[in-house]
């Protein structure tokens, strides 16, 4: 069953909490980072990203960046401030995107629960990526970015959530993004409750924050090897949100060139295997994906597909993978393919539109979100979803709750 633990924040003050808070780390390069932390001496991108604070073209994974972390972190504890919570406590973290609202509770949880595969998850990491991450927390001896968890809603939660959420907010305010974030403390009775009620949740999935969950488990390792105890570096810090309140939006593809077609050879070759029609730019349902081709959209309907197949392999962008990005377009690892890009379903179609208009791409695929089901069942089959598969928002911002391990 899930473990979850109250924990001691370390949290900039409420009327700090709007400049301190920052976009994950690895949703920016570091040109975007610095664009953003540009004037803002609190932006936690200075201690997530702290190569934007040397000079250009450092190694974002030399010595000198770790201990530039450290160096900002230090600083910014003292320029924020930055307020060490007295006593452990669990926060119910509400993100507001324009209509949609989301509600999660925020604490650490188990790592052993992570190995065991109670916490699921559902994409492979990169060694290097962990190794960034994994030396960041241990320089920094603090989790400073949560893991972003989902798990079957439970009323209970949602019950103990919407008491907790009566009280005055820890902080409230609205992100450049257009996202609100509001935080509540949990009082000692709530957190108890809290704590039972996910006793009874029995498995969590990882929506977003791979690279971090696996980076605190091998930095417990090293923290536990150097001390021979149990210490905080035994749990990881995540907010957890109900299924039924999670946003995916899709995450697209672009590719560069057609290779040996033209469009309308390309066109003509799809028709082969597919019923092809005219418009429009996001797909209507599942089993439908949304083409730019020659400056006109066009709708491939793949078909309900076949059932005897994993959950993976029955995904829109699997098939899509399958039957035409690699056999016709010669896309095959989409991991390391340089003729192939990935854009965010949050920056829309223009984007697409934009950039197969300039010329940057030769064709442009617009696909229908994957659901939180379609993950969940993907997980519990013991399956890796394709890469770039989801892209869940909003998102939460670092810097507000911060683990110390």
């Amino acid at each position: 069953m899930a473990f979850i633990a109250p924990f001691r924040a370390l949290r900039p003050t409420p009327a700090s909490a709007p400049r301190v808070a920052a976009v994950p780390y690895d949703v920016v390069n570091t040109q975007e980072a610095h664009a953003l932390a540009n004037g803002n001496p609190l932006s936690f991108l200075h201690v997530s990203r702290a190569e934007i604070d040397l000079p250009p073209n450092t190694d974002p994974y030399s010595d000198t960046v770790y201990r530039k972390a450290v160096e900002n972190l230090a600083a910014l504890k003292t320029q924020a401030p930055l307020v060490d919570e007295e006593a452990p406590s669990l926060y119910v973290y509400r993100l507001r995107m324009g209509r949609h609202v989301q509600t999660g509770i925020a604490g650490t949880f188990s790592i052993d629960e992570y190995d065991r595969g109670v916490i699921k998850k559902h994409e492979h990491t990169r060694r290097d990526k962990e190794d960034d991450r994994t030396r960041h927390m241990i320089e920094l001896r603090a989790q400073t970015g949560p893991v972003f968890l989902t798990y079957r809603a439970a009323s209970g939660v949602d019950r103990i959530a919407a008491r907790a959420s009566g009280q005055q907010p820890l902080f409230d305010f609205t992100a450049p993004d257009g996202v609100q974030h509001t935080i509540w403390r949990a009082d000692g009775a709530d957190v108890k409750d809290l704590v039972a009620a996910f006793d009874a949740i029995p498995l969590l999935y990882i929506a977003d924050g791979h690279h971090r969950a696996a980076s605190a488990a091998r930095a417990r390792q090293q923290l536990r090897g150097a001390t021979g105890g149990r210490g905080e570096w035994d749990t990881v810090l995540a907010v957890a949100f109900p299924d039924s309140q999670m946003q995916v939006l899709p995450y697209n593809r672009v590719v560069k060139d057609l290779g040996s077609y033209s469009p309308q050879s390309l066109l003509a070759k799809l028709r082969e295997q597919y019923v092809v029609t005219e418009g429009p730019a996001v797909p209507a349902r599942k089993g439908e994906v949304a083409i730019l081709l020659d400056g006109k959209w066009h709708t491939l309907a793949l078909g309900a597909g076949p059932r005897d197949v994993s959950p993976a392999d029955r995904l829109d962008v699997s098939r899509l993978q399958n039957t035409v990005l690699t056999p016709l377009l010669g896309i095959g690892d989409v991991r390391t393919d340089k003729r192939i890009d990935f854009i965010g379903g949050a920056r829309g179609t223009s984007e697409l539109e934009r950039l197969v208009s300039s010329g940057k791409a030769a064709v442009a695929f617009s696909l229908y979100p994957v659901s939180v089901d379609d993950l969940m069942q993907v997980c519990d089959a013991g399956g890796i979803m394709p890469p770039k598969s989801t892209w869940f928002e909003p998102k939460l911002r670092d810097g507000l709750l911060s683990h110390v391990i």
